[in-house]
Order: C-alpha cells, then structure tokens, then sequence
C-alpha cells in the first residue's frame, strides 16, 4: 500500500510551522531546566565559600594553638 506523499499546501505550511514551534519550545524548555540546575550549583558553591570565608578564619588560630600545645610550648 503506497502512502500519496502529502500536497505542499498552506495548510501543510500551517502544520509545519507550529511543529518547529512546538519543538522549539520544548528544547528551549530543557535548555531552562539545565540552566536553572546549574544556576542552583553555582548559588550553593557560593554559600559554601562564603561559610568558609566568614567562619574558616577560626581554624587557622585554632590549628596553631593546637600545634603549639602539641609542640609544648603553651
């Protein structure tokens, strides 16, 4: 059974059109989702690294009084 390829036609335009637009929709959809993930992995690198910023700073001190005992000099 042999299918009639279809008429080019303005209705075939018509379908054709919203089709691409469809589909283009759709990626640029995953294309947010993807974006949105790793926007959320840069937001919790730079929490992290302002934690440790504002609070690393103790462990410094805390590492040399911790030698320095260790050492037997306190």
């Amino acid at each position: 059974m042999n299918h009639p390829e279809p008429v080019p036609g303005p209705e075939q335009e018509i379908i054709e059109k919203k089709v691409r637009r469809a589909v283009g929709i759709s990626a640029l959809r995953k294309i947010g989702k993807i974006v949105a993930a790793e926007q959320q992995a840069d937001a919790e690198k730079d929490t992290a690294l302002r934690r440790f910023a504002r609070y690393g700073w103790i462990i410094l001190p805390c590492g040399a009084l911790l030698l320095a005992y260790l050492m037997g000099l306190i």
